[in-house]
C-alpha cells in the first residue's frame, strides 16, 4: 500500500475542509473546479443522486478551438464557467454551491466562478 507524502496530506485536508460545508445540500447541488497544469474542468453535481447534472472541460471537442485561441489560463477558466453555467441553466439549475476543491480562490479558480455568476448561475 502506498504511503501518502506530507504533500498530499496537506493537499487531502484542505481539500475535505472546503468540502466539509458545501456537500450534499438537497436544494443546491455543487460547482465543482478541478484545475490541473494544462487543463481545468468544472461539474455541477447532484450529491443526493449521485449525479453530474451538468459539465465542461477544457478538453470538451466544442471547446478546445476556443481554449487553444485563449490568450491565458485565465481565460481559458472564464470560458468553462460561461460554459458550464449555460449547461446548468439549460438543466434547469439556477443555484448552486460553489466547491473550490482544496484550491485557493484566486487565478484560474475565481475566473470560472466569476464567469458562471456572470452567466446567470446564483451562488
Amino acid at each position: 500500500m502506498k504511503k501518502l507524502s506530507t504533500t498530499e496530506i496537506r493537499n487531502q485536508r484542505r481539500r475535505n475542509r472546503s468540502k466539509r460545508d458545501n456537500y450534499g445540500h438537497p436544494e443546491r447541488p455543487r460547482l465543482v473546479v478541478y484545475r490541473s497544469n494544462k487543463h481545468i474542468r468544472a461539474q455541477v453535481v447532484d450529491d443526493l443522486n449521485g449525479a453530474t447534472l451538468a459539465s465542461a472541460s477544457s478538453l470538451d471537442k466544442n471547446l478546445v478551438k476556443e481554449a487553444a485561441k485563449a490568450k491565458s489560463k485565465i481565460d481559458v477558466g472564464k470560458l468553462i464557467g460561461t460554459a458550464v453555467a449555460k449547461n446548468a441553466l439549460k438543466n434547469k439549475v439556477g443555484k448552486v454551491v460553489f466547491d473550490r476543491n482544496g484550491y485557493p480562490y484566486h487565478g484560474r479558480v475565481k475566473a470560472v466562478a466569476d464567469a458562471a455568476r456572470e452567466a446567470g448561475l446564483e451562488f
